[in-house]
């Protein structure tokens, strides 16, 4: 609570009036006398008051200013009994005698009104009661509360002013509803400065896919032995195929369908045989590192990679086939939204394809590959330089397909001679990891380096000559001696 003593006291106040008003009694007498007499020159000459007396009327009605803050009391002593307090609007400030000489001024909210002292006399005396918000401790909360943002505040008549920069829309939403909470009315005045921060997103791909694969198998033949011509097959793999009419000594012949087989053959007992056995062994190794920068709050993308054809066929009347470009490769989509406390929000869709030709299908001529693509889309958020594993994967497959001739393939030791089997087994290993990071522009000085070349480009000095002449002009240039 404070004291504010009035300055000028009423006893005095209206002492000086009485005597002030008996002597200019007497002057207006004398006044009346030269007037009377210096009438013509009056007419002839129109004299403006002087400005200096009117200056001085106005600066002594002009009244004092008393502030006091929102929510605080302020004491207002007066050397003079007072009799009663008046203000203009209650619901900005109150005034309450407390004593014969002291008022109690409460602020209730921001605004201006004029407050009015009667002493015992009925003399008045008025004040501009200008009630003001906080503005340090507002200032200090604001600091707390966006520690990272450029935030002013003022006062204008009742309402609070909000200027300055913020990093987002929604900082200054939230600014505007905290000086709500300590103002009848906000002047939002701050600016956004979304496109001046760029986020580099880093993404790894990582990708391990091992495979094994076990075939075993027998296909017995035939070739005439017997007077018979045959062949036993499971069907899991290719036997041989018999051409023409058929074989003899003489004419005839056979095929083989997989120059992988170990191939038997006993030309006196005219019987072959085919042996599969194969084991088989892949690694498919993946690591994609794509890097893409965009703006605070809009969207970027990355493709790396290509476009295949991809036949389209067209129904109705207009029958036909139309083509198509379909994209793979490392393909990336993000959008980055750097939160108030300067953690990242990420939109990310990162995706890494392959043309696969293995399920590849054949259409009218056209051979149509398929795509084997790893791909991921979530929502996270990030400080800058953290990372997190969006995407992860552990597959293991096993395949065991096993072939029979029934009642040949149960025939100990040489039933074997009957089956097939194929085993393939598969283990692939997959993480995605992203890690953004916020970036400002390298000067001029500070450019990195390109990638270095292994194989040096055409020397165009050597190729031109030292003087910009091509080998067809220094031939021309050059004299022929007979």
């Amino acid at each position: 609570m404070m004291e504010y003593e009035v300055p000028t006291t009423m006893n005095d106040k209206h002492t000086t009036l009485r005597i002030v008003q008996g002597k200019l009694h007497s002057v207006l007498l004398l006044v009346t006398l030269v007037f009377a007499c210096l009438t013509p020159f009056a007419h002839a000459q129109n004299v403006p008051a002087p400005a200096a007396v009117i200056a001085g009327q106005a600066e002594a009605e002009t009244p004092a200013d008393i502030h006091v803050l929102v929510g605080r009391s302020l004491v207002v002593r007066s050397e003079e009994n007072l009799q009663r307090v008046s203000v203009t609007n209650p619901a900005i400030a109150s005034a309450n005698v407390i004593s014969p000489t002291q008022v109690l001024i409460h602020g209730l909210t921001a605004g201006t009104v004029t407050l009015i002292l009667w002493d015992e006399q009925d003399q008045t005396r008025s004040f501009n009661l200008i009630v003001d918000l906080d503005l340090t401790a507002l200032m200090q909360e604001f600091s707390q509360i966006f520690p990272n943002e450029d935030i002013r505040v003022a006062q204008s008549g009742a309402a609070l002013v909000l200027s300055g920069t913020v990093s987002a829309k929604d900082v200054a939403d939230r600014s505007a509803a905290l000086g709500a909470s300590r103002a009848s009315s906000v002047i939002n005045l701050l600016q956004i400065a979304e496109g001046r921060r760029v986020v580099m997103l880093q993404v790894r791909f990582a990708e391990v896919n091992r495979a094994a694969i076990t075939q075993l198998g027998a296909n017995l033949m035939s070739l005439g032995a017997a007077n018979t011509i045959g062949a036993t097959s499971t069907q899991q793999f290719g036997p041989p195929q018999l051409q023409g009419n058929g074989i003899s000594r003489t004419a005839g012949g056979f095929a083989l369908s997989d120059l992988l087989n170990v191939f038997l053959f006993r030309p006196d007992i005219d019987l072959a045989v085919t042996i599969k056995a194969l084991q088989q062994k892949n690694v498919l190794q993946i690591l994609a590192e794509p890097n893409v920068m965009a703006l605070n709050g809009k969207e970027a993308s990355f493709l790396a990679g290509g476009e295949f054809p991809f036949p389209v066929l067209q129904g109705g009347n207009n029958f036909g086939v139309t083509i198509q470009f379909r994209e793979f490769g490392v393909r990336l989509n993000f959008t980055p939204t750097v939160q108030s406390d300067n953690t990242i929000r990420l939109k990310v869709a990162p995706e890494v394809s392959s043309l696969d030709f293995a399920n590849a299908l054949t259409i009218s001529g056209f051979l149509i590959p398929a795509l084997s693509s790893r791909k991921a889309s979530t929502e996270v958020e990030l400080r800058d330089g953290q990372s997190f594993a969006i995407a992860g994967l552990i597959d293991k497959r096993l395949t065991d397909v096993a072939n029979k001739l029934p009642l040949l393939g149960d025939i100990p030791i040489l039933g074997n001679f009957f089956k097939s089997r194929a085993t393939n087994k598969n283990s692939t290993e997959l993480l995605v990891m992203v890690t953004p990071r916020i970036v400002r522009p390298l000067d001029p000085t500070n450019v990195p380096a390109g990638p270095e070349f292994p194989k040096p480009f055409l020397d165009q000095e050597k190729f031109d000559g030292s003087h910009g002449e091509t080998p067809a002009q220094r031939s021309a240039l050059t004299p022929v001696h007979p």
